[in-house]
């Protein structure tokens, strides 16, 4: 999602966990000259909606709504909401089932017609169409995740924890912690209608918990961060045949570390150059250079994040800032990016925002 030439500021808009003194979902402005950023307050009432996704047209966002009873039915929910292209605001247009418990992640496709969730507390993914108004309409498909893997107390069953598309708009790829898998499932748009595709996963190291995946901009690799092993796999990817192949698995600690840690959330500079992934518990950034020709990472170390449990991270589009929400300590802070090394320096500006779980960028004024 690229700013709009000439544009000085973005919109940052931040999902949470309101159990607190949180409301709902937060905006946030990013100054693209000096990283500084600007609490707009309060953007849309929802209840733990705490991971967000955007419009491709920029004229909606959805949340996730992370709860495990709705209308009755053992399920989270998925709210659509109309942005306000003059402040940024938003209106809750509607609100559709998840299918399953516990939603945790969803994505926009590229043609702006299908939604796609993954829920935790289910270890279930579903995909619903959205209307020319952005409106939500009833589930088009659902998959119930079945097994479970090494780990007793964490993987006794499927925990669906992450739910994304490539650059071709063909295949979702559904990384599921509970099981040690990445589904990938073919997507038709037009019909939100998912298929599982030949073969239908790959596995990661047993007791790793695979949990959030980027894909590289050119399209050729991929990564997913483990948060059961605080490792990155990285993986060759076939976009015609949607076919994954793990090529390395490295350690998102320094080695002397001997605390307990849990990683969250992994992307990919805009440029390609680096690979971003956030550390829970030593609380840090890792920063990894990539190989061009292989897409191999190289540790080039750490940054930590100034306060605790950071639970998400963005990159401006523009690739010269970095946004850190540690979720413990209600804050989030805002970093440069050297361009040549990847290296994350601290601007000095931070807000407050209680409880943030998830950022997300557009151009203000859309």
């Amino acid at each position: 999602m690229a700013a709009t030439a000439g544009s000085e500021k973005l919109w940052a808009y931040v999902g949470t966990y309101t159990d607190g003194d949180s409301q709902g979902i937060y905006l946030l402005e990013l100054d693209l000259g000096d990283g500084s950023l600007t609490s707009r307050g309060l953007a849309g009432e929802a209840v733990n909606p705490s991971f967000l996704a955007i419009h491709p047209s920029r004229r909606f966002l959805y949340s996730v709504d992370e709860i495990s009873d709705f209308k009755g039915k053992k399920s989270g929910a998925a709210t659509a909401f109309s942005i306000d292209a003059q402040t940024g605001k938003l209106t809750r247009l509607n609100q559709a089932t998840s299918g399953g418990g516990g939603p945790c992640h969803l994505s926009v496709d590229a043609t702006g017609k299908a939604l796609l969730l993954a829920n935790y507390g289910g270890g279930s993914v579903e995909a619903v169409p959205i209307g020319a108004d952005g409106r939500l309409g009833d589930p088009a498909s659902f998959i119930q995740h079945e097994g479970h893997s090494v780990n007793p107390r964490r993987q006794e069953g499927p925990h669906a924890h992450s739910i994304n598309l490539d650059a071709a708009n063909r295949f979702a790829i559904a990384a599921d912690l509970g099981l040690d898998k990445l589904f990938v499932y073919r997507l038709d748009p037009q019909t939100g209608k998912l298929t599982p595709n030949t073969p239908p996963s790959v596995s990661v190291a047993p007791g790793s918990g695979p949990r959030h995946f980027a894909f590289h901009p050119n399209g050729r690799f991929a990564y997913v961060i483990n948060e059961l092993k605080s490792t990155v796999t990285v993986f060759d990817y076939n976009a015609e045949r949607g076919i994954l192949t793990p090529i390395q698995t490295l350690s998102s600690l320094p080695a002397d570390f001997d605390g307990t840690s849990y990683p969250a959330e992994i992307q990919v500079h805009p440029s390609g150059k680096f690979v971003y992934g956030s550390n829970r518990g030593h609380d840090s950034l890792v920063i990894y250079s990539v190989n061009q020709d292989t897409g191999k990472l190289t540790l080039v170390g750490f940054e930590l994040t100034r306060g605790k449990n950071p639970r998400n991270f963005a990159i401006d589009p523009t690739g010269h800032w970095l946004l850190a929400a540690n979720q413990d300590t209600s804050d989030i802070y805002s970093f440069k990016i050297d361009g040549d090394t990847g290296k994350l320096t601290y601007t000095g500006h931070m807000v407050k925002i209680p409880k943030p779980v998830c950022i997300k960028m557009m151009p203000a004024g859309g």
